[in-house]
């Protein structure tokens, strides 16, 4: 199905770990430590992947963004924080009001929409989880390069109900996450990686549950999620930033490939 906001590849020169290969990586939840300010990054992706950003919240912004009144705390000290990052990234110009990309183009800041204006800054998409008690919901997002979900459908469920279709996240699985995700202290954010096979290089993908995901035929795309968790100090939610990776399969050897797809099963 043609896809109307991208007609061409956008991609990665490389993945800049192969997830697959070491037990640390490859197992869930597979959490390592954030190192410094590696929690966002800008890498050679950044400006084709902005310009799609932009032509999504632009076009589609009831698609690509909510947020539950609840979690409004949340997206403010959010943009608090992202700001604060931007301010020390070079590449970046923060000026009073605005912020000129690395890509040249300048965004106007917007405090009353924060998901939808950092959704125009970083590469990252951002996801608010917040704890109801037992689990944790996610309450506000700005989602563009879904990887086979929907934010509509997801908003407001906890972390069960959000991996419901996915066969691997059950009860057991499911308590590790809360654990780990109540452990989180702000002074130190947590990554993973995750790794798919798409015929697709569409990053705009999503689906809705009981939609069936055909499977690649061929050695197409190669697609990673670098996603990394950050407790908020102040309203302690958790942020969900993914950083969206995607390949030409051509790009790793057989071998690579091979052991990625036995990975899979």
């Amino acid at each position: 199905m043609a896809n109307p906001m991208q007609d061409a590849p956008i991609l990665q020169d490389r993945i800049p770990l192969n997830p697959w290969e070491q037990p640390a990586t490859r197992r869930l939840p597979g959490m390592q430590p954030v190192e410094g300010r590696d929690w966002l990054r800008v890498d050679e992706a950044y400006a084709g992947q902005m310009a799609l950003r932009d032509r999504l919240i632009t076009g589609q912004p009831e698609v690509v963004h909510a947020c539950l009144p609840a979690a409004r705390p949340a997206a403010e000290e959010l943009f608090r924080k992202v700001m604060d990052w931007l301010s020390e990234e070079p590449s970046f110009t923060v000026g009073a009001g605005e912020v000129t990309r690395p890509d040249g183009v300048t965004v106007a800041l917007d405090p009353a929409q924060p998901l939808l204006t950092l959704g125009r800054l970083v590469q990252q998409d951002l996801c608010l989880m917040e704890e109801n008690g037992t689990e944790y919901d996610l309450t506000g997002a700005v989602l563009c390069f879904p990887a086979s979900w929907t934010l509509a459908q997801k908003l407001g469920r906890p972390m069960t109900g959000i991996h419901q279709p996915v066969a691997i996240y059950d009860a057991t699985l499911a308590a590790r996450v809360h654990r780990l995700l109540s452990a989180i202290r702000p002074e130190q954010p947590l990554w993973r990686m995750n790794f798919f096979t798409y015929d697709s290089f569409y990053l705009h993908h999503p689906r809705v549950e009981g939609d069936w995901r055909r499977q690649p035929t061929g050695r197409s795309y190669v697609r990673c999620e670098r996603q990394t968790l950050v407790r908020l100090p102040e309203t302690k939610a958790v942020l969900f930033a993914i950083h969206t990776i995607v390949v030409d399969a051509a790009q790793l050897t057989e071998a690579d490939y091979a052991a990625l797809r036995e990975a899979m099963h």
